[in-house]
């Protein structure tokens, strides 16, 4: 093959690839009774109308993923969550305040991996009593450590106005068009980010 086959044959495989993004939406709770589920879900139906990646609801509840480090624990799903995370190409993170913080399942998840995270882009759709935002930046901390690019639209979502009872999600409408503006961002960079890696 000659050089400008190579050339032409490699941007015809990135144009394929960039056309078929993978976007991972991040449950960052596994407690019992958590609302994320609801809110991933919301996400993920505003995320498929765009028709502009394939969009995944990935639990971290799904993962046996102990404390990281502890002995004597059964981590036996943790290759199954690097292949999960591995196949993302950026990543919406539906993340819960806690003490001014995301929560420990996250960081956990988080820590578990290091190349499956690296150059790819991440969104972050928060929400607490103030809209998940000392949390959000927290995460934002931890991405950059990861080598995971955070956009700058972030939705967040107040317990008080975006939830009945602090349980059952009920969205102001403009927040979809707030989830909308950070995947306007989220999908040009994780192209972006797709040719480096």
């Amino acid at each position: 093959m000659n050089f400008f086959n190579k050339i032409f044959t490699s941007k015809k495989e990135e144009e394929h690839a960039m056309a078929e993004l993978n976007i991972g939406i991040i449950l960052g709770s596994t407690r019992e009774g958590r609302v994320s589920p609801q809110v991933a879900q919301w996400v993920k139906e505003i995320a498929n109308q765009r028709g502009d990646a394939n969009y995944t609801i990935i639990d971290i509840a799904d993962y046996k993923l102990p404390l990281l480090g502890e002995a004597g624990q059964d981590a036996s799903g943790a290759q199954a969550w690097a292949e999960a995370i591995a196949k993302q190409d950026g990543f919406v993170f539906i993340v819960q305040e806690y003490n001014h913080s995301i929560t420990g399942a996250l960081k956990n998840a988080l820590d578990y991996l290091r190349e499956e995270w690296n150059n790819k882009a991440a969104g972050i759709v928060s929400y607490g009593s103030v809209g998940g935002a000392r949390a959000a930046e927290h995460l934002r901390g931890i991405m950059g450590e990861l080598l995971i690019a955070d956009v700058r639209v972030h939705p967040a979502l107040s317990l008080f106005t975006d939830f009945e009872n602090g349980t059952d999600f009920k969205p102001k409408a403009v927040q979809a068009e707030s989830v909308n503006q950070m995947l306007d961002q989220l999908i040009p960079w994780s192209k972006a980010l797709y040719t480096i890696r």
